[in-house]
């Protein structure tokens, strides 16, 4: 019970700061979801960072080396790349949002678009890419903690109790509380990766090289990417689509907005790189499992940290290793549960009820939390898929925002509001058809070249979206433009998305 204790007290930390983080705050919905837009530097760091190393991280990538070997090195590319981009996306991003008081990723797409409709479609499409997102964090509670418990806690428990604290602490702070409890996780979960990736290959191995060359004899061509499936060319195509969507979650836009300048981007773009080498010691993790602690199948893979764990260390070690996976889970499961609330409030029933002022918006919200979770909740207690299936499902939703964020971001939108509208139906359309029939490029032309079959199907389905908002575009942007931008060079009042009567019948369309 010694590594359950050990979880328990960090449980209760999480729940202590993110009450301590509310003191002497409103709590607006804008203060609730966006902290004000007054965090520096460090806290978007760390927001952002909380991003990043979830259970996705903690369980999934060393779950992917264990299961796939040399496929999961496209885990430490993508964040690398979307932080290349994001040196040029999020600033001008900021200044607009900063501007027009945005609130929600979707507010984004109504301003720029001057449309609800197109507002409410982002809407649906966020909310159900963040569904598999948030059953990835959830799952990964319940592992964790069941794990770490020795057994004494299932994982339907684990996940009951710990999604009750992170509903308490996410309703009484808010994003506030999630950018304090961020800190302590991200000095966890560094010495807990590190450690793990240095002291492991050493310790049964003695170093890194003999562990490769022992794993190379007993499963050849295990580190090498394979010819057809999982080839070079599923890999580029997967670090482009996850470095597209790598902001494009709902709750990764709306950290853009609590920045207090742009100045914090372009810092992290700088530095955020470095960081993702973290990520190859949990791979590391996983290769060392893979011969230590055999037999492990399908989901089951996102085991292998764990197992290998506690193969190898006292339960109060085991213990700390569980508090920091916990971590991971709790915030971005606090953000994640922030974003869908402030998505269904500010873009589904503010439009509904044009009078909900921000006060009754940020009560709305709140109770909005234990909602979701508990959808949540069940999702994640049914049979599903291993956590990185869940994150690549997510992603190919979320990176058909991509095309339409960019063609936004000039003064006067590249896109007519009636392209990007039929290009993100499109993209989705084709996303929800090779997820639905259960089919690939491979399936469906078995004759083409393996290089282009092995494309992973969100990037087909964002090569569709881009066709179809180039081929609209072209035909309905210069009325688009004549109506709705005709005066954008002249001081104009553009909508105020965070304000109660911010969608004005002359600005925003349906």
């Amino acid at each position: 019970m010694t590594a359950l204790g050990i979880i328990g007290v960090f449980l209760l930390l999480s729940l202590a700061l993110g009450v301590l983080a509310r003191r002497g705050r409103p709590m607006s919905l804008e203060d609730w979801s966006v902290g004000g837009r007054g965090f520096g530097t460090i806290f978007v760091f760390l927001l952002m960072a909380g991003e990043i190393y979830t259970t996705f991280t903690f369980l999934g990538a060393s779950g992917w080396a264990y299961g796939n070997g040399a496929p999961a090195f496209y885990i430490p590319c993508y964040g690398a790349v979307a932080y290349a981009i994001s040196y040029f996306l999020l600033p001008p991003i900021w200044r607009y949002a900063t501007e027009h008081r945005l609130l929600s990723q979707a507010d984004f797409f109504v301003s720029k678009y001057r449309s609800k409709s197109l507002g409410i479609v982002v809407s649906l499409v966020s909310i159900a890419a963040l569904l598999p997102y948030l059953v990835l964090q959830m799952k990964g509670l319940g592992i964790i903690i069941s794990e770490a418990s020795y057994g004494a806690i299932s994982p339907a428990l684990a996940i009951w109790v710990s999604t009750g604290v992170l509903v308490l602490y996410v309703i009484v702070s808010g994003v506030h509380g999630s950018a304090w409890t961020a800190v302590v996780k991200d000095v966890m979960i560094l010495g807990v990766v590190v450690t793990l990736g240095i002291y492991l290959p050493v310790h049964y191995y003695g170093g890194y090289r003999a562990m490769f060359a022992t794993i190379e004899r007993s499963q050849p061509a295990f580190l090498v990417l394979p010819t057809s499936g999982m080839s070079p060319t599923w890999l580029i195509s997967t670090v482009l689509l996850s470095a597209f969507g790598f902001f494009m979650w709902p709750h990764s836009f709306a950290s853009i907005y609590t920045a207090r300048s742009e100045q914090a981007f372009r810092r992290n773009a700088v530095i955020m790189p470095l960081y993702q080498l973290i990520l190859v010691f949990v791979l590391f993790v996983g290769f060392v499992a893979l011969l230590q602690t055999p037999g492990l199948k399908g989901a089951d893979g996102d085991l292998a940290l764990l197992r290998i764990s506690k193969g190898t260390f006292s339960p109060a070690v085991v213990g700390v290793i569980g508090a920091a996976g916990l971590l991971t889970a709790l915030v971005p499961g606090s953000m994640l549960l922030i974003a869908v609330s402030t998505i269904l409030v500010q873009n589904v029933l503010r439009p509904a009820f044009p009078s909900l002022d921000s006060r009754m918006a940020a009560a709305v919200a709140k109770a909005l939390v234990p909602v979701v979770a508990i959808i949540g909740v069940w999702l994640t207690l049914r049979p599903g898929n291993a956590v990185v299936p869940l994150l690549l499902m997510g992603y190919n939703l979320v990176t058909q925002l991509f095309p339409l964020v960019v063609l936004a971001l000039p003064q006067v939108p590249l896109a007519s509001r009636t392209g990007a509208l039929v290009g993100i139906i499109a993209g989705e359309a084709t996303v929800a058809f090779f997820s639905l029939s259960g089919g690939t490029l491979a399936t469906w032309f078995p004759s083409w070249p393996q290089a282009i079959t092995d494309i992973n199907v969100g990037m087909i389905a964002l090569l569709v979206n881009v066709m179809v908002v180039t081929v609209v575009s072209l035909g309905t942007r210069k009325a688009f433009v004549a109506h709705e931008y005709a005066t954008a060079r002249a001081p104009r009042t553009v909508p105020r998305v965070g304000d109660a009567a911010s969608t004005s019948s002359s600005q925003v369309v349906n």
